[in-house]
């Protein structure tokens, strides 16, 4: 079997209402799809991470620069192209967009090994540990309104996320210290205390600002403290963890094994967050979920993007050990996005694989059982949104 060519797609709309967080406001949606062919007309489906141009920058990466690397090459040999694309790339780039770009390609290739294989990704990386994964739902983004305006609706919003049975509720923040305070009390005393909340800060604070926020966090019961800090400073997040009760998460921002392994070696978080779309792909994620186990550090991965990134994910969590383990394990968990009308969640895929269904029967999902992901994109979906 041989690879014969590479295809990448963007898609976008326009969103009804700006969103955002704490690093920016944005009025459209993006998602970048990898579809690599076979000689064997067997076509592998990838995702990489990256809104807005930085998609389109991928997109150009993987087609003038990762393809002529990769066509002609066998592509259930994953390890040698991984490893041959990277070699080639690393003078240019051990982070960011060239290893998003890779990653979406990473992702095909399984997706291609599970239906040569005719065997859901799942049962290719150790099989099945858990039969159905927790999901927590986030929203609240930012918008351009006052601090009484979203306290209004970040209590409507939260309670309504509640009554749609996910697990837990992840918020973001970002108006500043005092304000975002005042909206994660708003939610909690909306939610109640029998409800986990998470709150997502996208590394707008100085240290001094997260030890602030945190503290006041530990007062409304917040399980986790996402990103509180730049993700280059590995110092501030051990001072973070070493310092404050509340769980410290990251590393949706972090690429490859070698930036996980001092993050994860040198204790800096609670909680690991890794992004299989971004930090290299499903290969490169297999490596760092032993790291993190091996440094006796839980994960609960990072989902960012399309049906088909969910899709993953949950082949990724069914596959994934408790640790330490027991009767009573903890259990990890799959991050969702319910903000309104996410047509790349709803309407891509050729099957049904509605997410906020299972939810509302038992707050828990399941993996495709088709084989590879398990689900497909539609193409005219593709050729409606592509730019």
């Amino acid at each position: 079997m041989k690879i014969t060519s590479i295809n990448s797609h963007v898609l976008k709309y326009n969103l009804e209402e700006e969103l955002g967080y704490s690093q920016q406001y944005y009025k459209n949606r993006t998602v970048h799809l990898v579809e690599v062919h076979t000689d064997e007309g067997i076509t592998g489906w990838g995702e990489c991470f990256g809104p807005g141009n930085i998609a389109l920058t991928n997109k150009f990466i993987i087609e003038n620069v990762i393809q002529p690397m990769v066509v002609g090459e066998n592509p259930l040999n994953k390890e040698h192209i991984w490893h041959k694309v990277y070699n080639l790339l690393r003078d240019s780039g051990q982070k960011g967009m060239p290893i998003q770009a890779l990653s979406g390609l990473d992702i095909a290739l399984w997706d291609i090994l599970g239906k040569k294989s005719q065997l859901p990704l799942y049962n290719l990386i150790g099989g099945k540990c858990s039969d159905q994964i927790p999901v927590y739902g986030y929203g609240m983004m930012l918008k351009r309104k006052t601090i009484e305006e979203l306290i209004s609706e970040f209590k409507d919003e939260s309670a309504k996320i509640k009554d749609k049975n996910f697990h837990a509720i992840k918020m973001k923040i970002g108006m500043g210290p005092k304000k975002d305070i005042k909206l994660v009390q708003a939610v909690r005393e909306s939610i109640g205390d029998d409800i986990k909340l998470m709150v997502d800060a996208n590394h707008t604070y100085t240290s001094a600002e997260a030890f602030y926020v945190g503290r006041a966090l530990e007062e409304y019961n917040v399980y986790w403290f996402e990103e509180p800090i730049a993700p280059e400073d590995y110092d501030g997040y051990k001072e973070l963890k070493t310092n404050l009760k509340i769980n410290i998460t990251a590393g949706e921002a972090e690429f490859t094994r070698w930036g996980w392994n001092h993050l994860l070696k040198n204790r800096c978080i609670d909680i690991a967050q890794p992004e299989v779309c971004g930090l290299g792909g499903i290969s490169e994620y297999l490596k760092i979920l032993a790291l993190a186990h091996t440094n006796f550090v839980p994960v609960v991965n990072h989902v960012w993007g399309s049906a088909l990134s969910i899709a993953v994910n949950l082949h990724l969590l069914t596959a994934m050990p408790d640790m330490p383990g027991g009767l009573f394990p903890w259990k990890s968990m799959l991050e969702f996005d319910t903000t309104p009308k996410n047509s790349f969640i709803t309407d891509l895929m050729e099957e049904d694989f509605s997410i906020f269904d299972q939810v509302k029967t038992n707050g828990h999902a399941k993996a495709p059982e088709g084989h590879g992901i398990g689900i497909t994109p539609n193409k005219d979906f593709i050729k409606k949104f592509e730019i």
